[in-house]
């Protein structure tokens, strides 16, 4: 029961930071994805299937809190979810340095292709701005989170 209920815990903590970031600041929502934390920590904590599977959901959750397509979050999230789960199996990215890089050159792939799905069906021209930090901000809140539960459970064991 607990493998179902953390990821569905996570999911709804991430909605209720994604509603308090769109009230607080909405251009905190650029740079803060608490979606793509939710896929990235599941993936490596739970390999390529549950994070596919995490990817999905939050994709398709984030896509129903927000304006645009429905599918595109689920369609960029799922092959984050999957590839983060995968490659941690195939190398170490236990290290810190070296788990910050991989979770960056993830979450920059998931906003190159969430952005390409984008300006492809919706014919937006490619934009700049606050949305750039989100892979590094995205990196280093993973790498925190994963630090901490971590540590948590050393604790409580």
């Amino acid at each position: 029961m607990r493998k179902y209920f953390e990821p569905a815990l996570g999911v709804v903590l991430a909605v209720g930071l994604y509603a308090a970031l769109g009230k607080i600041a909405p251009p905190l929502i650029l740079v803060f994805n608490p979606f793509s934390w939710v896929v990235l920590y599941f993936g490596l904590t739970r390999q390529e299937l549950f994070g596919a599977l995490t990817g999905s959901v939050c994709g398709l959750v984030q896509d129903s809190l927000s304006i645009g397509v429905f599918g595109i979050g689920g369609l960029s999230k799922t092959p984050m979810g999957f590839a983060c789960g995968y490659i941690s199996r195939k190398i170490n990215v236990g290290p810190v340095a070296r788990n910050v890089v991989f979770l960056f050159i993830l979450a920059v792939a998931e906003l190159a292709l969430w952005k390409g799905l984008a300006s492809f069906l919706l014919r937006l021209k490619p934009t700049a701005g606050l949305v750039l930090l989100q892979p590094a901000a995205t990196a280093l809140v993973v790498s925190a989170l994963l630090r901490l539960s971590t540590k948590l459970r050393r604790e409580g064991a």
